[in-house]
């Protein structure tokens, strides 16, 4: 590969797994890895949704290497199955982006409904313990493993009608960073038995918004301000970078796309 094309495409050669790819991040957070010229392995529960990323992902990306699965993520042996195949079809994995999402809330705190926290442990938080635990290994095989996760700013400013949501987004940024330490752990521990060994390869990063916003949102309302909100666009490409950047710096941290 030639280096205007390396810099066209810096993801070349890398597969990177997409989690509820059909949702509002997902069709941007894949055209732009294909773009970069990843293979990438989408996962949605709906076949519909599912076939038309990828046609569009195909149509504005020509040429480029896109699949598709529909999976139950609250399923452990499906979220194994997903990730044993996409390293023996494709020899590696190198990322999970898991941008599973939902959202519920109330009024007031006292009007939350607890079959809200059972829907968001589900989607938040169980189909990301699931995902991380089938990956991790992969992840750790690949010479440039990212994961990365989509927060929210309520994780650390919940609301008194945000609690359920709020709850689920702290679980899941706490489950993250014991990934990211696992990642840290091992690579101290192979240091021990072999320096050469010592470099860390895998990070798991938290990406934090306020809200999403897309082209269509943005069209419906044309004189609405969305402040405060992260462009799909800039999360895409946010996620992109992930592999400009050295583990050991990224693994672990708050990445914020949106003012504090």
């Amino acid at each position: 590969m030639t280096p205007s094309a390396q810099t066209a495409r810096p993801l070349a050669g890398r597969v990177v797994a997409v989690a509820g790819a059909t949702g509002t991040a997902g069709h941007a957070t894949v055209r732009r890895l294909a773009t970069a010229g990843a293979t990438v392995a989408c996962a949605g529960t709906d076949a519909r949704r599912l076939d038309l990323l990828l046609d569009a992902t195909r149509r504005a990306v020509p040429g480029a290497t896109v699949v598709g699965q529909v999976l139950d993520l609250l399923d452990p042996q499906a979220a194994g199955d997903w990730a044993d195949h996409i390293e023996a079809e494709h020899g590696s994995v190198d990322g999970l982006i898991h941008l599973v999402g939902g959202w519920r809330g109330s009024k007031k705190f006292t009007d939350t409904d607890l079959s809200d926290w059972d829907f968001l442990h589900d989607q938040l938080v169980r189909t990301l313990q699931h995902t991380s635990l089938a990956f991790h290994d992969a992840l750790l095989r690949s010479p440039a493993g990212r994961f990365a996760i989509v927060s929210a700013t309520a994780a650390a400013r919940p609301t008194a009608g945000n609690a359920a949501y709020a709850a689920a987004k702290a679980a899941a940024e706490a489950w993250t960073l014991a990934l990211a330490d696992s990642f840290r752990g091992l690579a101290a521990a192979r240091a021990d038995t072999d320096p050469e060994l010592s470099q860390q390869h895998a990070a798991a990063a938290i990406l934090v918004i306020k809200a999403l916003v897309t082209p269509e949102m943005r069209a419906a309302k044309p004189n609405a301000k969305f402040a405060g909100y992260t462009d799909v666009a800039d999360l895409a490409e946010t996620v992109a970078d992930l592999w400009n950047r050295p583990a050991t710096e990224l693994n672990g941290q708050h990445l914020w796309l949106t003012p504090r």
